[in-house]
C-alpha cells in the first residue's frame, strides 16, 4: 500500500479537502454525493480527490448498485499511526537525552 510505503500517502493528505474526506471517511464510509454535500467544494472535486487518495492507498471503494462506497483503509491508517508512533518515541528519546546533559555535566563537575 503506497500510503504508508513513501511519502506520496503523506503529500496526499497535505491538501485540505483530502483532509477534510479523510476525516468524513474516519466517521463512516460514504459516497461521492454525500461527501459533496458536506463539502464547499464541487462533486468532480470530490471525485478526483478521493481518486488521489485511493492512488495513495488511503481509500477503498465499494460498488453498491450504481453508486461507489467510500472507506479508508485501516491498514494504511494504521500504518500512518505506526509512523507516529516512531516519531513520537524518537522525540521522547531526544528530550529525555537533552534533559539528562546537563545533569551528567554538573555531577562530573
Amino acid at each position: 500500500m503506497a500510503a504508508y510505503q513513501d511519502e506520496g500517502g503523506w503529500a496526499a493528505l497535505s491538501d485540505p479537502t483530502r483532509r477534510a474526506i479523510v476525516e468524513r471517511l474516519a466517521e463512516r464510509p460514504r459516497a461521492v454525493g454525500e461527501l459533496a454535500a458536506e463539502l464547499p467544494v464541487s462533486r468532480p472535486a470530490v471525485s478526483q480527490a478521493l481518486k488521489v487518495l485511493r492512488t495513495a492507498g488511503w481509500v477503498l471503494e465499494q460498488a453498491e448498485g450504481t453508486r461507489r462506497i467510500y472507506r479508508l483503509d485501516p491498514a494504511a491508517v494504521g500504518a500512518l499511526r505506526d509512523q507516529l508512533d516512531t516519531l513520537w518515541q524518537r522525540a521522547l528519546i531526544g528530550f529525555a537525552e537533552v534533559v539528562e546533559q546537563p545533569a551528567e555535566k554538573e555531577q562530573g563537575s
